[in-house]
C-alpha cells in the first residue's frame, strides 16, 4: 500500500554531521506526521523528531538544537539533518509516516532503519 525508503546515515566522528532522508510512495491520498525514531543498542526505540503536515516540529530534548527535521510535501520526503553529533546519538534510525491511502484507509508505515554510528 504505502512504502517508505530511507537513505543516508553511516559513520562519522563526534562533532560531525550526517543527513537522513526518507521518501514515501504508493497509494497515498495524504500524509500526516512524518517522524524519525531511533533505537540505540540494547535500548528502546524513542522519538527523535517529528513534523506535521502544517510544518509543526517536535524534538526530543536530547537532540533539540542539533537536529533539524524538514519535509517536502510535493516530493513526499522528510529529512533529518544531524549536526554536532555525539557518540550517544549512535543508533538505528527509523522513518515513520502516517496518513490516509487512496482507499481511504489510515496507515502508519515504518522504514527498515538506517544505521548511524558516531565515534569518539
Amino acid at each position: 500500500q504505502v512504502q517508505v525508503e530511507e537513505s543516508g546515515g553511516g559513520l562519522v566522528q563526534a562533532g560531525g554531521s550526517l543527513s537522513l532522508s526518507c521518501a514515501a510512495s504508493g497509494k497515498i491520498r495524504s500524509i500526516g506526521t512524518m517522524a524519525w525514531y531511533r533505537q540505540p543498542p540494547e535500548l528502546r526505540r524513542e522519538l527523535a523528531a517529528s513534523i506535521t503536515s502544517s510544518g509543526s516540529t517536535n524534538y526530543a530534548d536530547s537532540v533539540r538544537g542539533r537536529f533539524t527535521i524538514s519535509r517536502d510535501n510535493a516530493k513526499k520526503t522528510v529529512t533529518l539533518q544531524m549536526d554536532s553529533l555525539k557518540p550517544e546519538d549512535t543508533a538505528d534510525y527509523y522513518c515513520a509516516v502516517d496518513g490516509v491511502t487512496t482507499d481511504l484507509a489510515r496507515y502508519t508505515t515504518w522504514g527498515q532503519g538506517a544505521q548511524v554510528t558516531v565515534s569518539s
